[in-house]
């Protein structure tokens, strides 16, 4: 696992939600619970998630609904349906709102688990094959409006930077001679930027978008760069 990737358990059973994030706990992801309807709304709307594990029947209100919301706001976010609802149209239901698999209790944790871990690897791979958007759940970079968000932090980065960013995203796993970053990378007045400039630029973009808990681009001394994507 790159890192630890953050779960919202959406489970009104106590004893079963503090089970389930113990479990993903000690697998290597960082887990949120909510016990309701409403609190998992307002984690969503405050907090990145890389996936959600979501039960159907909540107090306040049906996981199937919820799914629906989350994937009218966040299509890309995993949804995994955990519930003792195994009627087929209730599983079918789950796959026609989006989710990615449907769980019915009792279940096995072993099982659950890979689950969860094929879900976030498909997840994450459609995530970054579209071409104007780059996301891993904290960071999120989207090419078509310019726009970067770092936790909830939005992010003041220049064009050149974003030009940066897409060659270096589109290229991910691959090291980036400088040579051909200095081919592609132009000011806006059509100037050529030079090599000093190119560290420059390189050195303020990790700034912004890396903390040290999330490192994206890492220097191949006398060749280039490469874009991790946050793999340690």
């Amino acid at each position: 696992m790159d890192r630890k990737m953050k779960i919202l358990v959406v489970e009104d059973d106590l004893a079963l939600s503090a089970g389930l994030c113990f479990e993903l706990d000690a697998g290597g992801y960082l887990t949120v619970a909510a016990y309701t309807v409403r609190k998992a709304v307002q984690l969503l709307e405050n907090e990145e998630f890389a996936l959600v594990l979501l039960d159907v029947n909540l107090p306040d209100g049906n996981g199937f609904e919820l799914c629906r919301e989350i994937k009218n706001k966040k299509p890309q976010l995993p949804v995994i349906f955990l519930t003792a609802n195994d009627l087929e149209e209730d599983v079918l239901n789950g796959f026609d709102l989006g989710a990615e698999d449907y769980v019915t209790k009792p279940f096995n944790m072993n099982i659950l688990l890979r689950r969860v871990e094929v879900a976030l690897r498909r997840g994450k791979k459609e995530q970054n094959t579209d071409k104007n958007q780059w996301s891993d759940g904290f960071l999120l970079l989207d090419f078509k409006t310019l726009t970067a968000v770092r936790g909830k932090e939005r992010l003041p980065v220049t064009p050149n930077e974003y030009k940066l960013l897409k060659v270096l995203t589109e290229n991910a796993g691959n090291i980036l001679p400088r040579k051909n970053l200095l081919e592609q990378l132009w000011d806006a007045g059509g100037n050529f930027i030079d090599d000093h400039t190119l560290t420059v630029t390189m050195n303020r973009l990790r700034g912004k978008i890396e903390d040290e808990a999330h490192t994206y681009i890492k220097t191949v001394r006398g060749m280039g760069y490469i874009w991790t994507g946050g793999a340690q």
